[in-house]
């Protein structure tokens, strides 16, 4: 009888917390550009390149930023590394594509697929403790953050995404600062 009332009563618990986020995977659409409503600041990261150099988003203070964080271990991610290759081509000096892999080798896992795949063109960091998903607060990988010349972040991607389909440079234009002329 007792196990009977524990599970009811977790039974209940569960359909309580169920009950009060059931509205949160309405907003979440997996894949697809959220604008953020406002924008909030992007936390403080530090993070290195490959060559063991220390990076922060401070480093890129008036520049548009797009910071993807993935792990060569994550099918979605190396399924959409291709895509951000091609909107980095795309977009060049507008958006600048920053990877922030999550592996916990570092640099000596990632180097080796970031040259298999011919990912040079993108600026490529490492963080092996995930110090930035933490910050970040994100749920899974991948997940892509756009941050705003001040610092803001302007909207996110949660899980892959097609970066270089019509759809997202659609979305994007509308927070990226227009090209002049």
């Amino acid at each position: 009888m007792k196990l009977c009332r524990t599970i009811v009563a977790a039974l209940v618990l569960v359909a309580s917390v169920a009950g009060a986020c059931a509205d949160e995977p309405a907003k979440i659409k997996i894949g697809e550009f959220i604008p953020a409503a406002p924008p909030q600041p992007a936390p403080e990261i530090a993070l290195t390149d490959p060559a063991g150099n220390p990076v922060t988003l401070a480093d890129f203070k008036g520049k548009f930023v797009l910071v993807n964080l993935w792990a060569t271990w994550c099918q979605p991610c190396l399924k959409e590394m291709p895509t951000l290759l091609a909107l980095q081509d795309r977009l060049g000096p507008a958006l600048t594509v920053l990877a922030v892999s999550e592996d916990h080798g570092g640099g000596a896992s990632v180097t080796p697929f970031v040259v298999k795949l011919g990912l040079d063109k993108l600026k490529i960091l490492l963080d092996p403790k995930a110090a930035a998903s933490r910050a970040f607060g994100v749920r899974g990988l991948p997940s892509s953050f756009v941050i705003d010349g001040d610092g803001n972040i302007v909207g996110k991607v949660e899980g892959e995404a097609e970066w270089d389909s019509d759809a997202m440079r659609a979305a994007l234009a509308k927070v990226l600062p227009a090209k002049p002329g």
